[in-house]
This record gives C-alpha cells, structure tokens and sequence, in this order.
C-alpha cells in the first residue's frame, strides 16, 4: 500500500517486537485514524482496468468547478469503535489541538474509566500529529503512553499495515461510502451511513 524507505523496516521491527513484549498493553491501546472524502470518490487509476472490445477507452469524471471535502476521524480500543467524528475543517496542528482537548475526552465517555486511566494514544505520522503543542499536550494527557512521531514509542512511518484501522476499518467505511458515485452536499449520505444501525 505505501511504499517502504531504507531503513522502515528495522523501525517497524522494533515496533513490532515493543508491541510483542507488552502483549498485555494491546487492549488499552486507542488506534485512530482520520481519513478524507470527496465528491468524486475513490479513483486509484493504477488499480483501474477497463477491457473492451468496441469501445476502448473509458472515462472518468474527476474534477468539478469546487471541491467538496470532509474529514472524519475514528478509533479503536480493543473490540470498541469510538467514533466516527465529522471534522469542521482540515487537520491542522491548531486543529488537532482542539480535537484532543475538546472532542476527545466526549468520545471516550463510554470507555471504563480504569482503561482510560491506564489507555495508551497511537496515532500515525501527519503532520498536523507533530506539532510541539499536540505532542506536549499527549505528554500531558497520556505520560509516556503515547505511540507517534515524537513520542518515547516512536510510531514507524508508511506502516498502515500495523493498525486494525487502516488494515480494515478505513477501507470497509470507504467502500461504504463511496458505493454510489456522489456524495450529496451536505454530506447526508455520509452521515446516514455512520448514523446507520447496520
């Protein structure tokens, strides 16, 4: 899925063998993720083929005169989903802040407070996840139990793979979604999906 760089794997290993040794830790980790969504949907034209016998081009319509985004963010402890969470706005460094401090700890009011209490943060690398005031506010909230770019458990970099999010809840969420080509604007067909009991 991302391609690894020299040296990504000896980090990945060391991540792997820290997650190993601590096996009891792996329920209280919160796995989060955030992913985008567009009007136009999903188009990964290196994953496209188009066989025809009579016709053999195929087109896809891309662009439009605005772009229509939102953001959504999503967790996972243990078997729990927290989430999922329709950002205002893109995920700035500022943003993020805010998230943390304002909309996280509602997210969380359904988690024991003895996992919360003991709970280790992961997030991946963004940009917006290494700000000096996001990642002093982690070292507040969550002292030496925080897994990311910057922390004393150093998130391994273009490693998807490793989060039961990416590895399968973001990808399931995205087919959802995007199962028909639009999304109405004001998002009401996505938020009818995560709404949805089923």
């Amino acid at each position: 899925m991302q391609n690894l760089h020299p040296g990504d794997s000896a980090i990945r290993l060391e991540f792997c063998h820290w997650l190993h040794t601590n096996r009891q830790l792996r329920p209280l980790i919160l796995f989060t993720d955030e992913a985008s969504f567009t009007r136009n949907g999903i188009n990964n034209t290196r994953n496209s083929h188009r066989w025809s016998h009579e016709i053999p081009n195929g087109t896809v319509e891309t662009n439009f005169q605005s772009r229509f985004c939102i953001n959504v963010w999503y967790g996972m402890i243990y078997d729990m989903l927290i989430g999922p969470v329709i950002l205002d706005d893109r995920m700035t460094g500022q943003n993020c802040l805010g998230f943390l401090q304002n909309e996280l700890p509602k997210q969380l009011e359904d988690v024991p407070l003895a996992t919360r209490i003991a709970m280790y943060f992961q997030h991946d690398g963004a940009p917006s996840h290494y700000t000096r005031h996001v990642m002093q506010h982690l070292s507040d909230t969550f002292p030496k139990r925080w897994i990311g770019c910057g922390s004393t458990i150093n998130w391994p970099p273009r490693s998807p793979d490793l989060t039961p999010l990416d590895f399968c809840f973001g990808g399931l969420m995205k087919s959802e979604v995007y199962r028909k080509k639009w999304i109405h604007e004001t998002n009401c067909s996505l938020t009818y999906w995560m709404l949805s009991p089923a």
